[in-house]
């Protein structure tokens, strides 16, 4: 787990690269990677390459990176882990490859020497990485399926620059800080930018799943070589409860397995719910000795229902792990959010609660550690599986009465905002999922920006186009569009991205089980088959000690925090958030008031009256630092 970036000038007429640029670049990713830092210059074409070093896997100086082949004619920085990289290296030994380290870096350097581009279909595991081909004059660059490593990217036209993060390429000096108006509005729209955008127009993110090439005088397009829908649109049979939960135990195994590969001690992070205590119970199988386990609650919480280290110490127990709960005081915890705002990336309505465990765990002496994630999306735990299938069933016209009520259980305290966007919504699937999971509607998008940036941004089209995307090929049945869905909107765009910022800020790794490109290829197609009948049944069941009755029967919650009575607090001392004047709207000074109110006397919810907080608060940064 590393911080990389890199700098090719690609074109004819282009300045040489800098290389005090470079190293701002790298060097602002320190976080990402304390545990050493290297630099490449091409002795004779316009190449820097800089890696940040978090030491997971081969802990000599033998993995330091950028890495070169003995003949100089590939150098690599690469961020992430490669967890079949020893079944790799046996291949490569058995064609006669000598290699110099027990680095999965060097495997991938030998992998693309043999296979070129197509090696990225042999990798199992999360991954940014650049390979510079100097005999091709040709850098490479490829991302996991997932897209649960990051990589942005920057090209002026002649100058083509990548880094790990947003905030490391801006602070090379070297390329343009205007804002993006439709990542703003996407944003607003789902409470993260999607991707490929990012806040800053000049910087894109690659694709998940994808691959691009950079050669003198031309840079090519993304080129997508994996995405859930593919993995989806596999056939497979509807499996009795046994044998699905047989198929489920395996899988899971294999891809637990594969996850506590490293050469160094991998935590977990472990809640009272089914997904960690499912994972943990796996691992425990695997592992040689305790696994060590964190869990996170407030003092407050202390003695009622949102405390969860009760629970989760009872599953630590029941699997034998090393078990610390760590607690936080409501004080504490505020006191974090102005770093918690500074250390963002890019804007979310999410990430706060990994941010508090990640430096939990890294305080305990960990520097991995498995975390849940993804066990909603693969296993549809979300009420959203069920609410688009109804929604889709149900239409309007003649059946108002019922999607009137079904729009009173899909959110209370947004009832009057999505109703109104409900009529139109219908009309296609992918503003349903939309009006799921939307932070802001279209309707009050309008009263928030100028109709000029609505109109600039591509207005509502522009909100969908994540979800459309997504659905490329068309999945038919709903339960497996909603589960593509949510993982390639929300999970990726949002809780991946957020675990891997808000964890690399406190120089951890996170590894995901459940957010796996062979588990999602097998259990994918059967828990569609099956429509997730069983929810999370076949997750539940799969260690061999069962789960204790409490996590299997316990109602889904999510990790609690006091953010709504913090916006209250704000939102009554007048603390209310203003965005810049080139993107207000003449309404939006009313209607954030209005929302102000409503959050102040306990009638909406904290999350919009949040985002923009983190909204203002980046755009902030953006112009005051372009102005230095």
């Amino acid at each position: 787990m590393c911080g990389i970036n890199g700098i090719f000038a690609y074109g004819s007429q282009a300045p040489a690269p800098s290389e005090q640029e470079c190293l701002a670049v790298r060097d602002v990713m320190s976080h990402r990677g304390p545990d050493g830092a290297g630099l490449y210059r091409d002795p004779e074409r316009p190449v820097l390459l800089g890696h940040r070093r978090l030491e997971i896997i081969d802990l000599t100086a033998g993995g330091s990176q950028p890495m070169a082949t003995a003949d100089g004619d590939l150098v690599i920085t690469f961020n992430g882990e490669i967890y079949n990289y020893r079944e790799l290296q046996a291949e490569l030994e058995a064609e006669g490859v000598a290699l110099a380290s027990a680095s999965d870096t060097e495997v991938l350097l030998h992998l693309y020497r043999r296979r070129g581009e197509s090696m990225v279909d042999a990798l199992e595991g999360m991954f940014a990485f650049a390979i510079w081909d100097r005999r091709r004059e040709t850098l490479f660059l490829a991302r996991d399926p997932h897209g649960i490593k990051p990589l942005y990217t920057s090209d002026d036209g002649s100058v083509f620059r990548f880094a790990s993060s947003v905030r490391a390429l801006l602070a090379g000096g070297g390329i343009s800080r205007e804002v993006d108006a439709e990542s703003v509005l996407g944003f607003l729209a789902w409470g993260s930018v999607p991707e490929p955008g990012t806040l800053c127009r000049s910087v894109r993110a690659l694709p998940a799943g994808s691959t691009q090439q950079v050669r003198p005088e031309r840079v090519s397009a993304p080129r997508s070589f994996w995405s859930p829908a593919s993995a989806y649109s596999a056939s497979a049979p509807a499996l009795g409860g046994q044998e699905l939960r047989h198929q489920t135990r395996q899988a899971l195994l294999e891809s637990v397995g594969r996850h506590l590969v490293a050469d160094v001690p991998v935590g977990l992070f472990l809640s009272a719910g089914v997904d960690s205590g499912a994972l943990l119970g796996l691992a425990s199988e695997l592992h040689r000795g305790a696994l060590q386990t964190v869990t996170l609650t407030f003092e407050e919480f202390q003695g009622k229902a949102e405390d969860e280290a009760p629970l989760a110490a009872r599953v630590a127990r029941h699997y034998g792990a090393e078990h610390k709960a760590v607690t936080l005081s409501v004080a504490s915890a505020r006191r974090d959010l102005d770093g918690f705002l500074a250390a963002m990336d890019q804007p979310t309505v999410d990430g706060l609660n990994v941010f508090w465990i990640s430096r939990a765990v890294r305080e305990a002496g960990l520097k991995a550690a498995l975390s849940g994630l993804g066990g909603d999306e693969l296993f549809g735990g979300y009420r959203t599986f069920s609410d688009f299938a109804r929604l889709r069933r149900f239409g309007w016209s003649r059946h108002a009465p019922w999607v009137w009520r079904l729009g009173r259980k899909l959110s209370p305290r947004r009832r009057r905002a999505k109703m109104g966007y409900l009529p139109t919504a219908l009309a296609r699937p992918a503003s349903i999922y939309h009006l799921l999971r939307c932070l802001f509607t279209p309707d009050q998008m309008r009263q928030l920006v100028k109709p000029e940036v609505w109109h600039q941004a591509g207005g509502q089209e522009a909100l969908l186009r994540p979800v459309e995307e997504a659905w490329q090929p068309a999945p038919e049945a709903d339960w497996t569009r909603v589960a593509v869905a949510e993982q390639h909107v929300y999970m990726h765009q949002q809780l991946l991205r957020d675990a891997d910022w808000a964890s690399m800020r406190h120089s951890l790794e996170v590894r995901t089980p459940l957010v796996d490109r062979r588990l999602t290829q097998q259990l994918g197609p059967l828990l569609a088959a099956q429509q997730g009948r069983d929810g999370k049944g076949p997750l539940a069941s799969s260690p061999e000690l069962p789960l204790p009755a409490e996590i299997t029967r316990r109602p889904k919650t999510g990790f609690g925090l006091p953010m709504q009575t913090w916006m209250q607090e704000d939102c009554r001392a007048g603390r209310i958030p203003q965005l810049p004047e080139w993107l207000s709207g003449k309404r939006q000074r009313p209607f954030v008031h209005q929302l102000a109110k409503g959050v102040a006397n306990g009638q909406l919810h904290w999350s919009r009256i949040w985002a923009l907080r983190v909204l203002e608060a980046q755009l902030q940064e953006l112009a005051r630092d372009g102005a230095s």
